[in-house]
């Protein structure tokens, strides 16, 4: 097998782009994040792939501190091409905090790189990832309307921002940084706001679009908010409202939080994917 890193991102979507646009719905991450190295968003990205007799195998991405993503063409392979993989990165010392993608991809990537590393790993989020192709439109709506965020309503996107990963247990980057990603969100016009009375009550934005698809993000509702069913509302008015331009929404949700999942089955989105994101930590007692 060949092990083979890149600098171009360019270069390297060009051998990526026909796996990933066969899977577009299932490697949306992976692809919209290329997208976001080829706009230069991302300081140091890593751009992998593994090759056997000629053949691409399989797909690395890694943008730090974020988590390695992983993708596997040859599944017939897999545990052989992800040991083989591990073995490469600890031999390049390339520092992984963390993985994300498909769950048994990245459980035995895992199995090796604790190994290699003598160390654990930690359960971030246990996901689902669904597709929407069509809201289901017997769905009873809550009052209100849907509309896109303003550049002056940015203070409050940066309180939610905060907010959610909290909620989420996500934790949080520095606020001049969480200032500079909404005032990209709001540049993009990625922001949707559901408004009750004048009054803003939940969120979503879009992110990552693909060539035929794009990802619902950042669905917050605050707690004086909930159980109003104003996220489900808003989820679905805006992933309709997405689906004029797009051939499908995907979202991953928390499979531990069943409430979510229902509500996002109740508009239409149907599971097509498990995913997991594992951390990488020292070994209890070293």
């Amino acid at each position: 097998m060949n092990f083979n890193l890149f600098n171009q991102a360019q270069e390297f979507e060009t051998l990526a782009k026909p796996f990933l646009s066969e899977n577009e719905d299932v490697y949306s991450l992976f692809y919209g994040i290329l997208q976001g190295i080829k706009a230069g968003r991302y300081d140091n990205p890593l751009m992998v792939t593994i090759e056997d007799d000629g053949k691409l195998v399989a797909l690395f991405q890694m943008t730090p501190p974020h988590p390695l993503n992983i993708v596997i063409i040859d599944e017939g392979n897999r545990d052989a091409i992800l040991s083989f993989a591990a073995e490469e990165f600890f031999k390049r010392e390339i520092h992984i905090p963390s993985a994300v993608g498909l769950k048994p991809v990245v459980f035995s990537f895992a199995e090796k790189w604790k190994e290699l590393q003598y160390c654990d790993s930690k359960l971030l989020m246990d996901q689902g990832l669904y597709r929407l192709d069509e809201v289901n439109q017997a769905l009873d709506s809550s009052p209100g309307s849907w509309r896109y965020a303003r550049k002056d309503e940015a203070p409050l996107i940066e309180e939610w921002y905060v907010a959610f990963g909290d909620d989420t247990g996500i934790g949080n980057l520095p606020i001049e940084e969480i200032r500079e990603r909404v005032a990209q969100f709001l540049e993009d016009q990625e922001v949707f706001f559901w408004e009750v009375d004048g009054k803003v009550v939940s969120m979503m934005k879009k992110a990552r679009p693909s060539d035929h698809g794009v990802t619902v993000s950042f669905v917050f509702t605050p707690k004086e908010e909930r159980k109003k069913g104003y996220a489900r509302t808003m989820v679905a008015a805006g992933s309709e409202e997405l689906l004029k331009t797009y051939n499908f929404c995907v979202l991953y949700t928390d499979m531990m939080n069943p409430t979510s999942n229902k509500i996002y089955q109740e508009i239409g989105y149907r599971k097509i994917a498990d995913s997991v994101h594992l951390e990488f930590v020292p070994k209890e007692g070293e």
